[in-house]
């Protein structure tokens, strides 16, 4: 990741506009901000979710709160709890993201 062309500067994530996106099962609620090339997003899982696709993009996720299972597509499963992470190339293991309990997250890519 190469961060270019960014000054200093704050969010407060509660004046982000919420976007909803349904999941096979569940809502994501996605607050996003663009900054050139980098993607940066606070999402909320409900309960229950299931995303719809396997994605395939790179991301550093850190779990801020709940519980996150992330699978990837040659069958691994890993869980995040708050205070965990997971970083993974684009295109390098597809994976696809569920929650039981809920989560919240913050998404850097």
């Amino acid at each position: 990741m190469e961060i270019d062309n960014l000054p200093f500067g704050i969010t407060d994530w509660s004046d982000v506009e919420r976007t909803e996106h349904t999941g096979e099962t569940g809502t994501a609620y996605w607050r996003t901000k663009h900054f050139d090339k980098l993607r940066v997003r606070m999402v909320e899982y409900s309960e229950n979710y299931l995303a719809d696709h396997w994605c395939s993009k790179g991301h550093i996720l850190f779990c801020i709160s709940g519980e996150l299972t992330t699978e990837l597509d040659d069958g691994r499963v890993y869980t995040l709890k708050p205070g965990m992470s997971y970083q993974v190339a684009d295109n390098a293991e597809a994976h696809r993201s569920s929650t039981t309990v809920g989560a919240k997250l913050f998404i850097v890519d």
